[in-house]
């Protein structure tokens, strides 16, 4: 686990926020199909080969706007959709800086964005009805989300403490000062 010091933590912050940015509000007249799919596992596909050049899948995902279960890739010109299979991005890595209740999280995309988990970005944890699997995401802003990686989630499990919300017992995770559940105990 790679734990960057204070000053490229800031450096990473401050370039993810420019990079997520975007005009969301962008309404377009062509509208059609891109013909690409996110992967759960992250991975970006046309026409069914996985787009290999990362600098592309980087420029497409500045692009990425989610509208109710729909998502779009949209520019000023035109809008068009993309199937996503569970979140856009995924996790590649998690840190955690200080203790209990002073520790900030921080969450890597597999687009090499850092995010701090806090009120900006929190984590939350859905829970499939059927097979009860946890799916933990942490929310990136304009309905966006990261999905964590079961080792991040883990390595995130690790940094728990028992508490209660609304009164039920769950274990939880402390970030930016804010307790977020991370399941029901």
């Amino acid at each position: 686990m790679h734990n960057p010091d204070h000053n490229d933590v800031l450096q990473c912050l401050a370039d993810s926020a420019e990079r997520l940015s975007y005009n969301a509000d962008w309404q377009p007249a062509q509208c059609g199909d891109s013909e690409m799919r996110i992967a759960r596992d992250g991975r970006w596909y046309h026409q069914g080969g996985v787009i290999e050049r990362v600098a592309l899948v980087k420029l497409f995902s500045r692009l990425l706007r989610r509208e109710g279960d729909q998502y779009f890739l949209v520019t000023p010109v035109e809008k068009l959709s993309i199937d996503v299979e569970d979140a856009p991005f995924v996790s590649i890595n998690t840190f955690v800086q200080g203790e209990g209740r002073e520790q900030n999280v921080y969450v890597t995309t597999n687009l090499d964005d850092v995010l701090m988990i806090g009120p900006e970005h929190p984590v939350h944890v859905e829970i499939d009805p059927q097979t009860q699997e946890p799916s933990p995401y942490v929310s990136i802003g304009k309905n966006l989300r990261v999905l964590l990686q079961r080792s991040d989630f883990y390595q995130l499990v690790e940094y728990g403490e028992e508490g209660v919300i609304e009164g039920q017992q769950v274990l939880g995770l402390w970030s930016q000062g804010k307790y977020y559940s991370l399941g029901a105990l």
